[in-house]
């Protein structure tokens, strides 16, 4: 049925619609919320200095991420231990509770209530994750994974894109904080509409322990993670991705502004670009690996990424030599420029040889965890994912504040540790190489 009617046919199921609709809005609420914050906090007046509002930036971002460490490990646990679909319900429900006070705290402009928001949403999201990616395997057959997790992955970075939007877009209207707070709990409640039409997803039976000790839990799951090598280095994989895509995604502003001579609005069009490859690249993704979880898949997205990010660093060069002394540049304008259209195309890439990249690692891992024991591992793969981010942050302030490198040469230098790490990869998995040359030789006998 699958090969019949498309990858997209499980958009007409009950066991895998709702779930979609749940996640996407839910992405698509801490990101409205969150954008919306940092909006108003450069923008209201509301910080007295740059460095009072770099603070507050800089903390918004660490709030946000903060509860991935403090409560990933006991998501986990609850996941395993729970039906999947009766956690979802009440997160959701807490999650209209949450957008109902930060509504007022938006429209009250109280910073500090709103920082206990985000903080709030992070908490909420760290105990969807291990959910989110140990449901998909309990109502999808093995033949639908790849194309299940690639729709997730889909929907989450287009939920990400449009939440980042709107959160600018809608505050910036008079009474904005209003229009802000009302979309929010309107999609709050959409969510847990849709979550309460999920299927049930029962735990399998175990005694498993509800720890409190964040860091002893941890350790308890990267030790359950690293029972089996190549679901450890999955995990080591989908990290290292999110460490590139963050460090890819946090120099997008000011790359747009400082390198390219942008006009502020062209950020948005470069942010898009990289995401909507992402999806692309999910999509394609289950598309050419067929019915089944292709490991092969996985060195041929890291080797796209280092490639166009590689021709991101000579794009960019070009560039500047073509339009220097061009300020303000809008989009449309761009497009017309020397250069403009390549280095567009490159970020497109970027994002689809991602997606490409890491839909096989999701999937690798939902199938060759067990099923008793799958939560946690992916709340296991939260943590690192957001270790390997903090870091990706300090890489970005190392190599742009202190070392004193040109954005262009930031990426160069990504670009080159993404090739060592796919080296890395393979040389402690060498499936992945067998399966890649396999997939190349097989398509090669398709077309001949």
């Amino acid at each position: 049925m699958e090969t019949q009617q498309g990858q997209f046919y499980l958009f007409g199921q009950r066991r895998f619609l709702p779930f979609f609709i749940t996640q996407f809005l839910g992405a698509l609420n801490d990101n409205l919320f969150k954008n919306a914050l940092l909006v108003i906090i450069v923008s209201s007046g509301i910080s007295t200095s740059a460095s009072n509002t770099n603070f507050l930036t800089n903390l918004a971002a660490g709030l946000f991420i903060l509860p991935y460490f403090l409560f990933s490990t006991t998501a986990g646990q609850l996941a395993d231990k729970y039906d999947k679909a009766w956690l979802i319900r009440r997160i959701k429900f807490a999650e209209i509770l949450i957008m109902l006070v930060g509504g007022y705290a938006l429209y009250t402009s109280n910073v500090m209530l709103m920082m206990s928001i985000l903080f709030l949403l992070g908490v909420q999201s760290a105990f969807f994750g291990p959910i989110k990616y140990s449901i998909i395997p309990q109502h999808l057959s093995p033949k639908e994974l790849m194309a299940g997790n690639a729709q997730v992955g889909m929907g989450t970075f287009v939920s990400i894109l449009i939440g980042t939007l709107m959160g600018a877009w809608l505050v910036s209207y008079q009474s904005g904080a209003l229009l802000v707070a009302a979309v929010a709990v309107l999609f709050a409640l959409g969510g847990w509409w849709a979550s309460c039409a999920i299927p049930d997803a029962p735990a399998d039976k175990g005694d498993i322990h509800i720890g409190l000790n964040p860091l002893s839990d941890a350790i308890r799951n990267i030790s359950l993670a690293r029972e089996n090598p190549t679901v450890f280095f999955c995990i080591m994989a989908i990290s290292w991705f999110w460490l590139f895509g963050g460090s890819f995604l946090t120099q997008v502003p000011n790359f747009a502004v400082t390198v390219l001579y942008g006009h502020p609005t062209l950020i948005s069009v470069l942010l898009g670009a990289f995401i909507i490859g992402v999806a692309i690249g999910s999509v394609l993704c289950a598309k050419v690996s067929g019915e089944q979880v292709e490991p092969g898949l996985i060195p041929f997205g890291a080797i796209g990424l280092s490639l166009f990010s590689a021709d991101l660093y000579f794009a960019s060069g070009s560039y500047q030599l073509a339009n220097n002394g061009i300020e303000n540049i809008v989009p449309l304008t761009f497009f017309g420029l020397s250069g403009g259209i390549r280095v567009f195309v490159d970020l497109v890439f970027i994002g689809m040889f991602g997606g490409i990249f890491i839909v096989p690692l999701y999937a690798m891992v939902q199938s060759r965890s067990a099923s008793n024991k799958r939560a946690r591992i992916i709340a296991a793969n939260n943590v690192f994912n957001a270790i390997f981010m903090v870091a990706g942050a300090i890489l970005g302030i190392v190599c742009l504040s202190l070392i004193q490198m040109s954005i262009p040469q930031f990426f160069a230098l990504i670009s080159a540790a993404n090739a060592g790490f796919l080296i890395f990869l393979i040389w402690q998995v060498p499936e992945f190489k067998l399966r890649f040359l396999a997939w190349i030789t097989n398509n090669r006998d398709k077309q001949h």
